[in-house]
Formats: structure tokens, C-alpha cells, sequence
């Protein structure tokens, strides 16, 4: 009876039994080489080589935003010890700029917030609004509600719809009731920091976004 040797599988995703090449598929099995399609085989080749760079370049931005974070934490540190001050608002909100003014790095602090159980309250008192003015409800007023209530790909109330309802002046009473029953559902959960970076060729000209997000690179 053959003894099995079973290698590691290398970066290619091929492992070696017994000196023959197999890959294993999406259930787990190891398939011959052999008996895998050329244009699968070639598929797997060029979104290996992509994840490669794509992994390479993930850990370089976060070690580049570590040592942002760190090279302004020492920077305020440096300032509050020397002067008894610091930069930005209560919200923690921060700019940075070279004294050229062509060069800025912004902090912009993110609440992170969740609605609790009185936006159910909220939502059945729109709704009786809307079910009483019917004809005489603006089609606009009606989306963004439809919008705010609607979930989000990510299950999530629609939070920049919600907040449009309460910039709405409108004079019912339930409408009143409704908007307080949404901002006491409003509870901060934490925070999230983001570092923005701009630069421009002169003081009089507009700022433009050094853009890391490859998205919108």
C-alpha cells in the first residue's frame, strides 16, 4: 500500500500528493490539476496575483495610518505640555495645516449612534399623518418617510433620511410628538476617527482631496 505524502500548499494553491498536483475546490476537495479547466486555472492565477498586491497594500495604509495617528497625538501632546492648549473643537474635530496653507491634514470625529424602541412610536404617529392629510400631503414629505423608514443594505435605519424629517417645520401636534419620540430614541454608541488629507497649489486656490480610497482614486 502507496504512502500518502500530503505537502503544504504553496501560494499558488497547488498541493503536492505524492509528488502530483491537485487544488482544492470551494467544498474542500482536492481535484488533479489535470482535471481543472484552463480558463479556471488562469482565473485563479490573475486573482491570486491581485490579492497579493491588494493584502501588500491593505498593511501599508494601516501602518501608514498608525504612524498618522501617532505623529498628531505627539504633536498635541507636545502642544498641550508647551502651551496648555490643543487644536479642535469638544467634538475632537482637528485641522492641521503647513504654513505655506498648501497642506492640511483634517481629524473629523464620527458619532456612531443606534435608535431604540421609541422610533416605532415615531413611525406609527407619521403614519397616522400621512393617513389623514392623504391628498393633501406633499409627495416629497411621503418618499422621505418612506426612505428614513426603509433599512439600508446593511439592515440599518436610513440615519441621513431620518434627520431630513426633523429639519421638516409642520405644525401638528402628533408631527411634534413624533419628531421628540425620534430624538429621545437617539442614543451615541461611540465614536470613529477619520483622517482626511488635502492639498493645493496656492492659498487663493480650492482644496483637493488626496485621495487613498481606491474607489474614488
Amino acid at each position: 500500500m502507496e504512502a500518502i505524502i500530503l505537502e503544504e500548499p504553496r501560494s499558488d494553491g497547488i498541493t503536492f500528493i505524492n509528488g502530483r498536483p491537485f487544488m482544492e475546490d470551494a467544498k474542500g476537495n482536492l481535484l488533479p490539476t489535470a482535471n481543472i479547466k484552463p480558463e479556471d486555472k488562469l482565473q485563479d492565477e490573475t486573482v491570486r496575483k491581485i490579492m497579493k498586491y491588494a493584502m501588500e497594500l491593505s498593511a501599508q495604509v494601516a501602518r501608514f495610518r498608525g504612524h498618522t495617528v501617532a505623529d498628531l497625538g505627539a504633536f498635541d501632546a507636545l502642544l498641550a505640555q508647551e502651551y496648555g492648549a490643543k487644536i479642535g473643537g469638544q467634538k475632537g474635530n482637528r485641522t492641521y495645516q503647513t504654513v505655506d496653507g498648501k497642506m492640511k491634514v483634517v481629524v473629523q470625529v464620527s458619532d456612531q449612534i443606534s435608535f431604540g424602541p421609541q422610533l416605532q412610536i415615531a413611525k406609527g404617529l407619521i403614519d397616522e399623518c400621512l393617513t389623514e392629510w392623504s391628498a393633501e400631503s406633499r409627495p416629497e414629505i411621503q418618499a422621505i418617510v418612506t426612505r428614513a423608514f426603509n433599512t439600508d443594505k446593511e439592515g440599518q435605519i436610513n440615519k441621513s433620511e431620518l434627520f431630513m424629517l426633523l429639519r421638516l417645520d409642520i405644525a401638528d401636534e402628533r408631527w411634534k410628538r413624533a419628531m421628540e419620540a425620534i430624538r429621545n430614541s437617539i442614543t451615541v454608541t461611540g465614536s470613529k476617527e477619520y483622517v482626511r488629507f488635502y492639498t493645493r497649489q496656492s492659498a487663493a486656490d480650492a482644496w483637493q482631496a488626496v485621495t487613498i480610497d481606491m474607489a474614488k482614486a
